[in-house]
């Protein structure tokens, strides 16, 4: 049996950033990723829109606020360092309507406190020389935004890792010890003297397997995306939002243009049948009846229905999607969206049906839970890999090195 000092649980973007820095600030010491799927990035980090957030949105003096925009700068360097794919394009957030406007002023106070630079109002001829075919009575300019392929950083971070990446390994089974942590799979264990969860869409399941009883639920919520077609790609030039609802943790169906030149719009937010119910793919009865059963989601239902059956018919409807995306360009048809991707979002929720809004760390003697990080994760990645990297160093004696 292989033993580590430090085992990471989940290769998603906020594992293996975790690791690399842990192996940065622990010289000697030794570490492995455990990942269940055949590749690294696989599920919330292979299935998001790319997209390099500012800190706009975030409550100041947040954990989320301030990874964030820690972040998306260290994000920023790593990939123009390693010549991966990034483009600091700049984003409108559009007040479509004028009881929107107070929500659109929060935005600019909050983005301000949390130091986003070159952030400014847009009146609505201001909107059309950023992006002509968008409209609304006003906008927030926000250069600091992006977007990025962070598949590929994923991938070059566990290249580079100093340390194993172990593919295959679903984690079935945790037992502490006085000594270590026993990690099993079916067929193979490993063992550590701390862990780190990171395991996204299971954390929750993660951190009962290791004896913590989590204070939240993951809930999965699917967002499905269109690709605009060749001809009405031209009518996007970069990042358009609409200004949230700040009821929710989502950003509402928004365009954006990726890396590759497609342009994305969405998603929406729907309840998955399954922690990795995508497009095309089978509900998962367990998972359906494991959520039916959390009190917090029977609350959050109870909450919000009317919202939920909205986004579901919207979901079921082209024509319905068509319509909330010519709310920020009026010139988007049905005909225009092509069926794109989809991803699950890991939302934790409380027991009595709050969507948690901050990233959620537990800790014990011997690890590290992360229950919540959904977006901005990825954008904040190699800033929360720093954060856990501090905390590892702390239970595990500085840094000059695990041994």
């Amino acid at each position: 049996m292989n033993t580590y000092d430090v085992c990471v649980i989940g290769g998603g973007i906020i594992g293996l950033a975790t690791a690399t820095a842990i192996a940065r600030r622990l010289s000697g010491c030794s570490i492995a990723v455990l990942e269940k799927e055949p590749s690294v990035g696989a599920h919330q980090t292979g299935h998001n829109s790319g997209v390099l957030h500012s800190g706009l949105y975030y409550k100041p003096g947040s954990l989320k606020a301030r990874l964030c925009v820690e972040g998306q700068r260290q994000m920023a360097a790593y990939c123009e360092e390693h010549g991966l794919a990034f483009r600091r394009s700049g984003k409108i957030v559009v007040a479509s309507y004028p009881h929107e406007l107070p929500a659109m002023e929060e935005l600019y106070r909050r983005g301000i406190e949390n130091g986003l630079e070159g952030l400014r109002r847009l009146s609505s001829a201001e909107i059309r020389e950023i992006e002509p075919h968008a409209t609304g009575v006003a906008a927030l300019s926000v250069p600091e935004a992006g977007v990025v392929d962070y598949p590929a950083v994923t991938r070059h971070l566990a290249s580079g890792l100093q340390g194993d990446v172990i593919l295959g390994f679903g984690v079935s089974a945790i037992a502490n010890a006085v000594d270590g942590v026993t990690i099993s799979s079916e067929g193979s264990s490993v063992r550590a003297k701390f862990v780190v969860n990171t395991a996204g869409l299971h954390s929750d399941r993660v951190a009962r397997m290791a004896g913590v009883e989590p204070p939240v639920q993951i809930i999965p919520f699917r967002g499905e995306y269109y690709t605009l077609t060749p001809d009405a790609a031209s009518l996007v030039n970069a990042l358009i939002y609409p200004v949230p609802d700040p009821r929710f943790p989502f950003l509402g169906v928004h365009f954006t243009r990726r890396v590759d030149g497609s342009v994305e719009v969405g998603p929406n937010a729907v309840l998955a049948l399954g922690r990795e119910h995508y497009r095309g793919s089978r509900p998962n009865a367990g998972d359906v009846a494991e959520t039916l059963r959390y009190a917090g989601f029977r609350k959050l239902v109870g909450r919000y229905w009317r919202t939920g059956a909205a986004e579901a018919w919207r979901s079921a409807r082209r024509s319905t999607y068509a319509r909330s995306a010519r709310v920020l360009v009026p010139s988007i048809q049905p005909e225009h969206l092509e069926t794109g991707g989809a991803g699950i979002r890991a939302q934790a929720v409380t027991p009595d049906g709050a969507l948690v809004d901050d990233f959620s760390i537990v800790q014990t003697d011997s690890a590290v839970h992360v229950l919540n990080a959904p977006s901005p994760g990825a954008t904040a990645s190699l800033a929360i890999g720093s954060h856990i990297a501090a905390l590892v160093a702390q239970r595990l004696g500085g840094g000059s090195g695990a041994h």
